[in-house]
């Protein structure tokens, strides 16, 4: 395991050295846990694992192995992140940087990568879970709950915050899907945590292209009913004092990428049924 364990204690970094989590070898021949697979993982794998430490609690983790990749994906991680590194360790010092920023996400429990020139061998990454569930999942039943009693305007804030600190600090998630923001609303105030940090990284040209594609693509996944009564305010939130005209031509951009993003999700479909394709 790397020297730098991202504060996690060290009865759970023994309780992974038992486990056999110790190193790239071991970490691929893990068999325990369940699979997690969802559409375009490629030589990715995702496994959730719950480990027991000896003070009697269990930790809910997941593993996450990255395979060979081509050259040509590693060239393209060093082009794009500006040094030669693993998808695990440009995932693990991408956790770090977002909650340098503010960013509430997971922290990262051990991470390993086999030696390379150029970073296209081997590599794993074992990040905590966050509280909560997808916001993909339960928000449409949060705001038929709290429709009407001011959580959802909290969240609202909260979310807006979130993607503003992230942008704020020059980075973009890429992925930025209401999947990948969890929602907590178990007592207490609501919490956000954002997760699947691969992609994130801080753009050198056009960055608010790309801060807009970020946008569009939450904007995109949310329930329509909270596009329809909280988009305003997020933007409001997102983009303190600007004035209604300049946030009106940003939304505008916002929304000419969600309705590219329709297209491209429905030409997809159309790929998976074999219909045609115009």
């Amino acid at each position: 395991m790397s020297g730098n364990h991202d504060g996690v204690g060290e009865e759970l970094l023994a309780a992974l050295r038992r486990e056999g989590l110790d190193g790239v070898d071991r970490a691929f021949a893990y068999r325990q846990g369940a699979d997690l697979d969802k559409p375009g993982l490629g030589r990715r794998r995702r496994t959730r694992i719950e480990i027991a430490t000896d003070d009697g609690r269990t930790h809910v983790l997941y593993l996450k192995r990255y395979g060979r990749q081509a050259v040509l994906a590693a060239l393209r991680r060093w082009l794009t992140h500006g040094r030669r590194a693993s998808a695990a360790r440009i995932e693990y010092e991408n956790i770090l940087a977002a909650r340098e920023a503010g960013v509430p996400t997971m922290r990262a429990a051990a991470w390993g990568a086999e030696p390379c020139p150029i970073g296209a061998l081997r590599s794993y990454l074992i990040v905590t879970a966050v509280p909560g569930e997808a916001m993909e999942r339960c928000f449409e039943a949060f705001l038929a709950r709290h429709g009407d009693d001011g959580r959802a305007a909290e969240v609202t804030i909260g979310l807006a915050r979130l993607v503003r600190a992230l942008h704020d600090a020059g980075y973009v998630h890429r992925d930025l899907y209401a999947s990948h923001v969890f929602l907590d609303d178990a007592g207490g105030p609501p919490t956000l945590h954002l997760i699947d940090l691969a992609r994130m990284f801080r753009p050198r040209l056009r960055t608010a292209r790309w801060y807009v594609r970020d946008l569009a693509q939450l904007k995109h996944s949310m329930p329509a009913s909270w596009v329809a009564g909280h988009w305003r305010a997020f933007l409001a939130e997102y983009l303190p004092g600007v004035s209604d005209e300049a946030a009106g031509r940003f939304d505008r951009r916002v929304d000419r990428k969600v309705a590219s993003i329709r297209r491209h999700d429905e030409r997809r479909r159309r790929r998976r049924e074999g219909g045609p394709r115009a």
